[in-house]
C-alpha cells in the first residue's frame, strides 16, 4: 500500500479522481487529480511523517475531518514503514482519548479544528503522541506543516506480510470502539485481491464512474482504495459530506455507474431520486456495507436507475473479518414484497468464509433453522485488538471468530441476522421488526426498536419533522408483538456513529435513563 499510487502511475492508470472539496492535506491543490499527482502527494506526505519522527514499526494516528486523504496519509505512513491508525474525528472526546492511550502513537496527524474541539472537552491532543503534526494552524508544542515541508520521502520500507499493516476501529455502536489490526495478508491479500477479480456484472470496467460516499477512517475504504486504483475506472468521485444538497452537484456533473455508500448516506440521498435530473439514472450496481439497508431504500434506488437490470449488492461482515456473506437484490426480488427483510444476508462467500451457529451458553452447534450465536471462519480475520488483546482472545475459539450476532443458518445455506447478542429480546427480533415498520410507515426515514430487560421493546420512529400520526402507528403494528408507544424523533436527535449507525445504548439511556440491556454483552 505504500507504493500503490506509484505503481498505478507507472502503469499509466488513466483514472481521474474528482473530489467534492479539496483534500485537507492539500487545501490549495484543487478538486481534480490524476493518479501520478496523487502518487506525488503520498510521497510528499511520507516526507512530512518522516520529518515528524515516524519510522519502521511506529504507530501513526490520523484524526481529522472526513475525507479520502485519510487513506493517502495511511499509504504515506506505510511507505515509511510505520503502521497507520485511522481514527474518526466523529468519536466522542472520551472515546478518542481512550483509543489514543491504547495506541501510544509516535506521531499524531490532526487538524487545528479537531485539536481545538478536544481542548474544549479537556483533552490535549498535542500531548497524546510523542509528536503531533497539525495540518492547519498552530498550537504550542505541535509541529506545523511549515516545520516538516521539504523533507524528501524516504525509499519505501517494506515490512513482512504478516506484520500489522493498518489499524482501524469498529463503529462503536455499543460503547468505546475496539481498535482492529490487520496485516497485508489479511486486508490486502485476502480481501482486496478477491474483490479485484473482474467478475461479470459486478466488476469495475474501464468506462465506469465509481462514486464512494463513506466514512474514510474505516478499514472498508482502505481496502476499497487498493481495489479502486487497481481496477482503474474512468472516474473516481469522492463524496466526503453525506448531505444531499452538497452531494447533488457532484452526482449530476458525474453521473455514476457504480455507487458505494454508507446506509445513512443512501437514506439521505433518497430525495435526489425524485428530481427531474435524477443523478442515479445510469447506475448498474449499488453497494452497501457496514449495516443492512431497509427494503424501502433499496427499492427506491433500484427503481431510480434507468439501467435494464440494476443490482444491489449487500455485504455483511465486520471490521475484524471483512465481508462474510453477500446478497444481491433486483427490482423483481423486491417488487411488491411488503414487510420483506433485509436481514436475509445471503450466503457465505464460497471457498472463503464458513459460518456456524451455536448455543450462546454451551457453544454447542444448533440445528439449521434455529437461532443462535454466529461464529465465522475466514483467513481474513484480524490480528489483534491493540491495547485489548484479552478481549480479542475472548472472541476467538480456535479458528472460529465470535461475531457477537444472533442469527439463523437456514437449510439452503443462507443466513439471516436477528439482533446483536447484547440487544436480543425474547419478544421479537428488533432488526426484522424495524424492516416491517419502515415498509408500513411511508414517512419514516428510519425505525429503531430498542430491547428492554423487563419491559416490552421501545420503538423509535425517525421522521423529517419528528412527528408521527397515531393512526399511522396503529396501522403499522397490526400483527406485530406488543411494543411500547413509539417515540418520534428527527434524524439529528438520534445519536450515531461516524458511519451513521444508531448508538442504541446511548439512545436508550437518553430516552429512559436506563442503561440495562437484555443481552449479556459478553462479546461486544
Amino acid at each position: 500500500m505504500g507504493v500503490l499510487f506509484d505503481e498505478c502511475a507507472r502503469r499509466h492508470t488513466a483514472t481521474t479522481v474528482r473530489l467534492d472539496r479539496p483534500f485537507d492535506i492539500a487545501p490549495d491543490g484543487g478538486s481534480t487529480y490524476a493518479v501520478d499527482e496523487l502518487a506525488e502527494l503520498v510521497r510528499t506526505a511520507a516526507g512530512w511523517l518522516a520529518a515528524a519522527g515516524a519510522g519502521r514499526g511506529d504507530r501513526v494516528a490520523i484524526v481529522k475531518d472526513n475525507h479520502w486523504d485519510y487513506d493517502l496519509l495511511a499509504c504515506a505512513a506505510v511507505r515509511v514503514g510505520a503502521i497507520p491508525a485511522q481514527i474518526s474525528a466523529h468519536l466522542s472526546t472520551a472515546a478518542l482519548e481512550q483509543l489514543l492511550k491504547r495506541l501510544d502513537a509516535a506521531v499524531l496527524v490532526t487538524s487545528g479544528g479537531v485539536a481545538a474541539s478536544c481542548a474544549e472537552d479537556g483533552l490535549d491532543l498535542v500531548s497524546a503522541a510523542r509528536a503531533t503534526l497539525l495540518l492547519d494552524g498552530y498550537a504550542p508544542g505541535a509541529l506545523s506543516l511549515d516545520d516538516v515541508r521539504g523533507q524528501p520521502a524516504p525509499a519505501p520500507r517494506l515490512r513482512p506480510d504478516d506484520d500489522p499493516l493498518v489499524i482501524n476501529h469498529t463503529s462503536g455502536t455499543t460503547g468505546v470502539p475496539k481498535l482492529v489490526a490487520h496485516s497485508t495478508r489479511t486486508i490486502i491479500g485476502q480481501l482486496a485481491r478477491f474483490e479485484s477479480t473482474r467478475m461479470p456484472r459486478i466488476g469495475v470496467r474501464p468506462d465506469d464512474t465509481v462514486v464512494n460516499a463513506s466514512s474514510y477512517a474505516h478499514g472498508r475504504t482502505f481496502c476499497w482504495t487498493a481495489v479502486a486504483l487497481s481496477m482503474a475506472p474512468r472516474d473516481l468521485v469522492i463524496l466526503s459530506r453525506p448531505e444531499p444538497d452538497l452531494a447533488d452537484p457532484m452526482l449530476r456533473a458525474h453521473p455514476p455507474t457504480i455507487v458505494e455508500a454508507l446506509p445513512a448516506a443512501y437514506v439521505g440521498f433518497r430525495p435526489l431520486t425524485e428530481r427531474l435530473d435524477n443523478p442515479f439514472r445510469r447506475v448498474r450496481l449499488f453497494i452497501s456495507t457496514y449495516d443492512a439497508v431497509h427494503p424501502p431504500t433499496v427499492r427506491t434506488f433500484l427503481n431510480a436507475s434507468a439501467h435494464r437490470s440494476p443490482l444491489w449488492m449487500q455485504g455483511w461482515g465486520q471490521t475484524e473479518t471483512g465481508p462474510l456473506t453477500f446478497r444481491f437484490h433486483t427490482r423483481r426480488s423486491l417488487t411488491g414484497v411488503k414487510g420483506s427483510s433485509a436481514r436475509h444476508l445471503g450466503w457465505p462467500v464460497p471457498g472463503r468464509t464458513r459460518l456456524r451457529v451455536v448455543d450462546p451458553d454451551t457453544f454447542e452447534p444448533v440445528r439449521r433453522g434455529h437461532p443462535g450465536l454466529v461464529l465465522a471462519r475466514t483467513a481474513a480475520r484480524c490480528l489483534d485488538y491493540p491495547g485489548e488483546s484479552e478481549r480479542w482472545e475472548a472472541k476467538r475459539r480456535g479458528p472460529w471468530w465470535n461475531t457477537g450476532d444472533i442469527g439463523v443458518h437456514h437449510r439452503d445455506g443462507h443466513v439471516s441476522l436477528l439482533d446483536r447478542e447484547v440487544d436480543r429480546t425474547p419478544q421479537l427480533s428488533c432488526l426484522e421488526t424495524e424492516d416491517v415498520l419502515e415498509d408500513r410507515i411511508p414517512q419514516a426515514q428510519e425505525c429503531v426498536v430498542l430491547g428492554r430487560t423487563d419491559e416490552p421493546p421501545l420503538p423509535v420512529v425517525v421522521t423529517a419533522d419528528g412527528t408521527l400520526p397515531t393512526g399511522a402507528w396503529r396501522r403499522a403494528i397490526r400483527g406485530l408483538p406488543t411494543m411500547q408507544e413509539p417515540v418520534p424523533l428527527t434524524w439529528e436527535q438520534v445519536p450515531r456513529t461516524g458511519t451513521g449507525k444508531v448508538r442504541r445504548a446511548l439512545l436508550l439511556e437518553q430516552l429512559t435513563g436506563d442503561t440495562d440491556r437484555p443481552g449479556t454483552g459478553r462479546w461486544t
